[in-house]
């Protein structure tokens, strides 16, 4: 075998790696949701405090990536990688270890920083170790593959293991995964960083983009507690609307801003991540809703609960590998958009669910659509948001969809429960509970509607179609 074969090998080998890496991200932020009833029961969690087990993940996971972006690019890929591994192992030990929510909420905002770490480094070295093109585009559909199914297969792997070990479980699972992959990656990936930059790092503009994020979040989780007209909620809005300005006040000033602006006048970049938001949005609730309908109103166990998103999962991992060949004939924008038209059919079904509902008849249906979306949708945008980006900003582009996509989650499921609380408040009864349900899967269709339409008028034809010359041309070279 020859040196340069032998290094195409690797490379692919180092994919797999890396998917595997972002693979666990993706599972933490839902593998909670089905062990959600048996954790909030063991930890005396109250119904309004339930949703910042998974907000306080995907909050500090959202709002440190662009920090963790350039991290990435100026202090090594690699390095930053094998360290967001290592705190991720820790905090899931953390977490597991935990005896009340406080503790539990703590260990999952850890994670969340981890994931912040190691999952922008991963997908700059994707897109650094595979060229722009047919290429690319297949290993970002093996990207998209693994990592749109963790969601799914977090929920199942959660089933499992709450039904047949304990919740704890759901968070040590991560650590013999990260300590392997730590274990073999020097072997497997080489060490890369933009060596030109200045190091610096704005470390201000990730603190206050997140404070802010999360304020704003809290401040929806707890307005139908409070009231929506309360002191409490207009104090909390009014302090993260001050926090989010003055992130935008340190960019404009810093000599190193996390988000350097002038990257938005790219229409297409700023499309993307506009979309990537709204996918965010849409289908982080969608698993939250899912598994509580499944279990609080069916009656389904935990593992039959996991269970029931297997053939999510796998529509998921098979509608990827499809996006990724179709990108590379005919453009990222008709696929995401036909993406995001399948997440709002998918979802507009799902609002039809009945309290004595049945899998066949209310589940199995809109998952297999919402799974085609998601395929559909987080591949493109994903291609989108980092294609014709220079090497040396890839650490920012990666981290700036992962941004998006992660708190459009954290809001998406904000703005959701608040809205199913608004109707179900603090009731057991089945009946009101498909009332909430149903309304939140109908906003969050509402979210795939408006991304839809950004896809529409803010993704550029113009570089689509130039992506499938590009996919052309570079293949041509390689024969």
């Amino acid at each position: 075998m020859t040196s340069a074969a032998e290094a195409r090998d690797k490379r692919w080998i180092a994919l797999i790696l890396l998917c595997s890496a972002q693979f666990v991200v993706v599972l933490d932020a839902s593998i909670v949701n089905v062990a959600l009833p048996t954790i909030g029961g063991a930890l005396d969690f109250t119904e309004s405090n339930l949703p910042w087990v998974v907000n306080a993940y995907v909050l500090t996971f959202g709002g440190f990536l662009l920090l963790g972006g350039r991290l990435a690019d100026l202090l090594g890929r690699r390095r930053i990688f094998m360290i967001g591994l290592g705190l991720f192992a820790l905090a899931s030990l953390a977490g597991g270890l935990a005896t009340n929510s406080g503790q539990l909420i703590a260990a999952r905002a850890v994670q969340g920083l981890g994931g912040a770490l190691l999952s922008p480094a991963a997908l700059s070295i994707v897109a650094t170790t595979f060229r722009d093109g047919a290429e690319r585009n297949k290993a970002l559909g093996i990207w998209g593959a693994v990592a749109g199914s963790g969601g799914a297969a977090g929920v199942l792997l959660g089933g499992v293991l709450t039904e047949y070990l304990s919740w704890k479980w759901v968070f040590w699972v991560n650590v013999p995964i990260c300590l392997a992959a730590i274990a073999v990656t020097p072997g497997l990936i080489a060490e890369t960083r933009d060596e030109e930059e200045t190091r610096a790092f704005d470390v201000a503009g990730a603190v206050t983009i997140t404070a802010g994020l999360s304020v704003m979040v809290f401040a929806l989780v707890e307005a139908n507690e409070v009231g929506w007209g309360s002191t409490q909620t207009i104090l909390t809005l009014a302090g993260a609307a001050l926090l989010l300005a003055s992130f935008v006040a340190i960019e404009l000033r810093s000599r190193a801003p996390l988000v350097p602006f002038s990257i938005f006048r790219i229409r297409t970049i700023t499309g993307a991540n506009v979309v990537g938001l709204l996918v965010g949005a849409s289908l982080f609730s969608m698993f939250f809703f899912i598994s509580l309908y499944m279990q609080q109103v069916l009656g389904y166990s935990a593992i039959k609960a996991g269970l029931s998103y297997l053939p999510l999962a796998v529509t998921i991992i098979l509608s990827a590998g499809i996006a990724s060949q179709l990108v590379t004939k005919v453009g990222f924008k008709p696929i995401l958009a036909a993406g995001m038209a399948c997440i709002a059919a998918g979802l507009i079904w799902f609002s039809q669910i009945s309290v004595d509902g049945t899998f066949l008849g209310d589940v199995l249906g809109p998952s297999l659509l919402a799974a085609v979306g998601l395929g559909f949708s987080f591949v493109p945008v994903t291609i989108a948001a980092v294609s014709g980006v220079p090497d040396r900003e890839q650490g920012l582009a990666s981290g700036l969809i992962n941004t998006s996509q992660q708190v459009g989650g954290a809001l998406g499921l904000a703005i959701l429960a608040a809205v199913s609380s608004s109707v179900t408040g603090n009731s057991v009864d089945p009946a009101v509970l498909t009332e909430g349900f149903q309304d939140a899967f109908l906003v969050g269709a509402g979210f795939a509607v408006i991304g839809l339409i950004a896809t529409l008028l803010l993704v550029r034809s113009r570089d689509s179609k130039a992506h499938v010359e590009l996919s052309r041309d570079v293949a041509v070279e390689a024969e």
